[in-house]
């Protein structure tokens, strides 16, 4: 559940639009100030934190125009504009050498683990997964937006975003450590086959 806890400003946002986007993107700022804010008290590293930043630009720009521009157009495609987002953050996370689940799982493994490359690999494939749903999510919302389908679409859609990516998250480091353990097994057995 830790994955979860980088998107609360996002799901604020969501649960707040409902009374105006404008309030919606000030309320998705504010959360992830806050979040950010407690991080920093309670001792965490700031670096690395592609996702949080990138979710404080994205609300403060969000928050600017939407307060300018009520009635702005983009305003039918704020869940597309928001997922997208999203993807572009962790797309370009990835780019540069810090897959942004990277910030999460240091929450939840030990300091010693964090420069193995077994660590940064899994953070890789996890984010890659996250960015893939987010992409085909944003995708799927303009589809939505553009062609006026209901709203139920958009919230199936948006539950789907989140679920799939979640249960991957669950299930993969696992998997990919038991993998490297039995390579690393292989490699121990050949290399002793060799020595004898």
């Amino acid at each position: 559940m830790n994955y979860l806890r980088g998107f609360i400003p996002w799901l604020v946002f969501a649960g707040v639009s409902s009374v105006g986007w404008q309030w919606g993107a000030l309320a998705g700022l504010a959360a992830s100030a806050v979040l950010l804010i407690a991080d920093r008290a309670a001792g965490l590293s700031l670096e690395a934190r592609l996702l949080d930043y990138g979710t404080i630009v994205y609300f403060a720009g969000l928050a600017v125009l939407a307060f300018v521009r009520p009635d702005s157009g983009l305003k039918v495609y704020s869940s597309a504009l928001s997922v997208g987002w999203l993807a572009l953050i962790a797309w370009v996370s990835i780019a540069v050498r810090r897959p942004f689940t990277l910030a999460i799982a240091r929450r939840m493994a030990p300091p010693e683990v964090w420069r193995m490359p077994l660590f940064h690999r899994i953070n890789v494939v996890l984010t890659a997964a996250w960015a893939l749903s987010f992409t085909v999510t944003a995708i799927a919302q303009v589809v939505i937006a553009a062609y006026g389908m209901s709203a139920v679409f958009s919230i199936l859609v948006q539950i789907a975003a989140f679920v799939l990516p979640v249960r991957f998250t669950a299930t993969y480091p696992e998997r990919a450590r038991a993998r490297f353990r039995q390579q690393a097994g292989a490699q121990l057995d050949t290399q002793g086959g060799l020595a004898s």
